[in-house]
């Protein structure tokens, strides 16, 4: 039996990937968390072979997550699922110690598929991810200036191009509105932009939104 923790802010979308794993006899849901604080609890007296992982969530995002796992419970395989596009983040995902990275929008067979193959010690990648790697492996492409940011400084990017206010952005990652504007502050730096226009036009320039 392949023991599973779900991290998920959404209850909905919790149910819907405890409904889809309940179908595999072989897969058995032990808990479910809402943030880090919730998910340290859980583990506690859960047991967890794979960790379902969601990466924007309140408070720590799931890369700081992911990083604190490896320290605290290393033997947990995390497969990470997530609404951000593959392209950008699933590479970032595995170099922070995941297991897997899979799409909510994807194939919910697909995630049973998932779960299995990490849990035999194998990474999961979408067909599209593995043929993205095949390729870079066979032309090499210059690193986008956004890969030096840090995932907070990416998070608070993605939201700034997705027309959220500083305030609204301070809200929903649990941070102050000042934190947050000194990330603006970084990313503009780094990306050498001038205001949230350009930052919008480079998001969609790179898919980023």
């Amino acid at each position: 039996m392949i023991h599973v923790v779900l991290c998920d802010d959404h209850a909905v979308l919790r149910r819907g990937i405890r409904d889809t794993l309940a179908e595999a006899p072989d897969i058995q849901v032990t808990g479910e968390a809402g943030g880090y604080s919730e998910l340290r609890e859980v583990l506690r007296t859960a047991a967890c072979d794979v960790l379902l992982l969601d990466l924007n969530m309140p408070g720590r995002s799931g890369l700081e997550v992911l990083a604190s796992l490896r320290e605290t419970h290393s033997t947990i395989r995390v497969l990470v699922v997530s609404m951000y596009p593959e392209d950008q983040y699933a590479l970032r995902c595995l170099k922070a110690g995941a297991q897997g990275y899979a799409n909510k929008a994807g194939d919910p067979v697909e995630l049973i598929a998932a779960v299995r193959t990490v849990m035999q010690g194998r990474k999961y990648l979408t067909a599209d991810v593995a043929q993205m790697l095949a390729d870079s492996l066979a032309q090499p492409t210059p690193e986008v200036p956004h890969a030096a940011l840090s995932e907070r400084e990416l998070q608070t990017l993605v939201k700034i191009a997705s027309g959220r206010r500083l305030s609204d952005i301070a809200d929903e990652l649990m941070l102050s509105p000042k934190t947050v504007s000194v990330y603006r502050s970084r990313v503009l730096e780094k990306l050498k932009l001038s205001n949230n226009a350009e930052l919008t036009v480079y998001a969609i320039r790179n898919q980023l939104v």
